[in-house]
């Protein structure tokens, strides 16, 4: 599988999709909600500075892991972790710079939002719900400790402590899983789609290989049932006639055989197996060849060395076969000291003959339209 396979593109961009927004609405929420909140609440500090500073401090993170999280092959000069702990220190800068009564009011902005950071920071993690889980604690117990310095663990502040935590964790992490489970379902069907198209193709090729396997079937027999008959028939196999029809349809059913083969020239290929196959029959065959032969078609091959493969069949003693290939272009001659016969007729070459000085010469060519 290749990275421009459809489904594997789907896929990373359904998982791009999801990422784009964990980024969208961290940068939302810190500049929608956290930048008001401090201005707002300027009042609020007892050293406002500092609240800028942690904010500046939040930003730059978020803008790294964002950075990082959107290009796949940077990575963070630091740990996500040691982030994650940069942002719990600017947590709790926020809680210090706070005036104790406003410890628990919207000035306090970082507690409720330092969970939008985490989750951009453990996003390409396999164990993003464990780190999000210890990050959320670890920022309870932060919140706890800046409460319980601000004196703030009565009844009241601490319904209020966990109305806010227990909402901004549902927020923070059901964002997270739902864009996780977005991207998981994207994968899940772009390896079913994979899968299926697998099947498919495998089906089809089965049906491929047992429709050739009937064609092939049906070559061997239109070739050797002739023969057969007329042995099975009575006739004579020292008749010269008889002998001729045997040695063509063995050259043929060795053409069929030799098609079968993986080859990287399967014509002459072909022709090399039907020239072994008659020189075991005593006939001398010089086979010559020139150029390099292009891709041509299987019902070509057959049409083009149909009328030379009977010319080397009804060789006596000596025949001499040359192959010529262009890149358009295929001719194939065969000169032996066979006699002259009816020649076929196939469709998308051109056969020529001529006999002179008792040997016959027949030419077969194609050329690309």
């Amino acid at each position: 599988m290749t990275v421009t396979d459809p489904e594997l593109l789907v896929a990373q961009r359904y998982s791009l999709a999801s990422t784009r927004a964990a980024v969208t609405i961290v940068a939302a929420w810190h500049l929608g909600s956290d930048l008001p909140s401090t201005i707002i609440g300027w009042s609020s500090y007892r050293w406002p500075l500092l609240a800028v500073a942690a904010w500046i401090v939040y930003t730059v993170i978020g803008v790294a892991a964002s950075v990082v999280l959107l290009n796949p092959g940077r990575k963070l000069p630091f740990g996500p972790w040691a982030a994650a702990v940069l942002a719990l220190v600017a947590d709790a800068a926020v809680i210090i710079a706070c005036r104790p009564e406003a410890v628990m009011t919207a000035a306090n902005w970082s507690w409720g939002s330092v969970g939008w950071l985490a989750l951009i920071l453990f996003w390409p993690r396999l164990t993003w719900p464990r780190d999000l889980g210890v990050f959320f604690l670890a920022n309870a117990l932060v919140m706890l400790a800046g409460m319980a310095v601000a004196d703030s663990l009565d009844q009241v502040w601490i319904g209020k402590f966990l109305v806010v935590l227990f909402g901004s964790m549902v927020l923070q992490a059901g964002a997270s899983a739902g864009a996780h489970g977005f991207d998981l379902a994207a994968r899940w069907a772009a390896d079913n789609s994979r899968t299926l198209a697998r099947a498919e193709a495998t089906q089809r090729a089965a049906e491929q290989v047992h429709a050739d396997r009937l064609r092939r079937y049906a070559q061997a027999r239109q070739a050797a049932a002739p023969v057969l008959t007329r042995l099975a028939e009575g006739a004579n196999p020292s008749d010269p006639d008889v002998r001729h029809a045997c040695a063509i349809a063995a050259a043929r059913l060795r053409r069929l055989i030799a098609e079968t083969d993986d080859a990287p020239n399967p014509l002459l290929h072909t022709l090399r197996a039907c020239v072994f196959d008659i020189e075991k029959r005593g006939v001398v065959v010089h086979l010559l060849t020139a150029g390099t032969v292009p891709p041509i078609p299987l019902e070509v091959r057959q049409a083009l060395i149909e009328a030379p493969l009977e010319a080397l069949a009804r060789a006596r003693t000596q025949a001499r076969v040359t192959l010529v290939a262009t890149a358009n272009q295929v001719i194939i001659s065969v000169l032996s000291d066979a006699e002259e016969f009816a020649l076929p007729a196939p469709d998308g070459v051109q056969v020529a003959t001529q006999v002179e000085g008792g040997l016959l010469w027949i030419e077969s060519g194609w050329t690309a339209p």
